[in-house]
């Protein structure tokens, strides 16, 4: 397989300094407030953005250790298979948040709801559209029974790299 690069366009910050404790879904952070500092070139790329309550993060899982095609998610005790979860620990650690975007002030979107370590390299920003993302007829599989846990769970620490775990004791 051939191999693709992506060029950082900012960082985001957050209240959470490890994985140890982060909510694991939007969903599950309500109130946490973060922010998304744009490279300062990129800052005319916002324009118009501001008319969206919500947009979409995605961005790098710098500290989760190498992928891993089977995994025990956490809301569940069955190793699952990596496509059928969000663990960080992917063959490309891809990571995707819908959060609502409070303000922008120039290069700088300030969003509540975030699920992010702080520090988390942004990869790109995109506009949530409901009659774009949302979907109808959703089957949610394995998760069926397991989706009242979400907010009471938390990052146990399961995928972080070794070296983030030394780091963080």
């Amino acid at each position: 397989m051939g191999e693709i690069r992506y060029r950082l366009i900012g960082t985001i910050r957050t209240p959470f300094a490890s994985p140890e404790g982060v909510p694991i879904q939007p969903a599950a952070a309500k109130g946490v407030v973060g922010r998304v500092e744009l490279d300062p070139g990129l800052a005319d790329g916002l324009k118009d953005l501001d008319g969206f309550s919500h947009v979409i993060l995605l961005y790098h899982f710098d500290r989760a250790r190498p992928a891993a095609l089977r995994v025990q998610p956490f809301m569940d005790s069955v190793e699952r298979g990596v496509f059928a979860t969000r663990s960080p620990s992917r063959p490309n650690a891809i990571g995707i948040s819908v959060v609502r975007l409070l303000a922008v002030e120039n290069n700088v979107l300030y969003v509540e709801n975030v699920d992010i370590v702080d520090g988390t390299p942004l990869l790109d920003i995109k506009p949530y559209v409901p009659r774009f993302d949302g979907a109808e007829d959703v089957r949610i599989g394995w998760l069926e029974d397991n989706v009242g846990k979400l907010e009471a769970t938390r990052d146990d620490g399961r995928f972080v790299a070794k070296t983030e775990s030394v780091k963080s004791e």
